[in-house]
């Protein structure tokens, strides 16, 4: 039986599918598997950690027949999700991902530095901007609305646990995710030495 599209909280069976959506969009929105030869390394990074240690605050996308198409992952305290990581999500995958012990040469060894630097996540200059999110869509199901949709939905969630603001960092180089973003709201946020990203808030309130 297939319905409508919808949004629905996250299930432990929609795993496989964060992956293969984190992995298909993950450079600038279009796919990275030919960056990144083990399919794992990127939902261990961006994905799995935040349905594991947050799962009250991760939807998806149902296509209508049950199959997640896209998704929203949020943390309400960016610097307790950190510690987390460190502590709960780093040691189950450390031995998959071992730490890097030089200069990063590949961007496969790359992301395994920022596996292993969860820190990099607390910044000075987005105290007032508690938690942060990411999303992603599968290309066909862009450009519809249901991002606007999702990004609502976490928010609700979000402003009912207290959260006053949310932050987001993005890759300069998606321009289309950025007009997204300026479209729902999102501000540019000052950070120091943010690299070839940039960091985008806004409150809680809805879009």
């Amino acid at each position: 039986m297939t319905t409508e599209p919808f949004i629905r909280p996250y299930r432990p069976s929609d795993r496989s599918a964060l992956g293969d959506i984190c992995v298909r969009t993950a450079h600038a929105g279009a796919a990275a598997s030919p960056l990144y030869p083990d399919p794992e390394l990127l939902p261990t990074i961006f994905a799995y950690p935040y349905v594991e240690l947050e799962p009250d605050f991760a939807f998806v996308l149902d296509d209508g027949a049950g199959g997640a198409v896209g998704y929203v992952l949020g943390v309400p305290d960016t610097a307790a999700f950190a510690g987390r990581f460190r502590t709960a999500w780093l040691p189950g995958v450390s031995d998959r991902y071992p730490a890097p012990t030089g200069p990063a040469t590949t961007p496969a060894e790359e992301m395994t530095g920022l596996l292993h630097t969860p820190e990099r996540m607390v910044r000075d200059e987005l105290t007032g901007y508690p938690a942060h999110l990411h999303i992603d869509l599968l290309p066909a199901w862009q450009g519809r609305g249901h991002g606007r949709a999702l990004i609502g939905t976490l928010l609700e969630a979000l402003r009912r646990h207290g959260v006053p603001a949310v932050h987001l960092c993005m890759a300069q180089a998606n321009t289309p995710a950025r007009a997204f973003y300026d479209r729902l709201g999102f501000l540019p946020l000052a950070v120091d030495d943010p690299g070839p990203v940039w960091y985008l808030g806004r409150p809680t309130t809805a879009p």
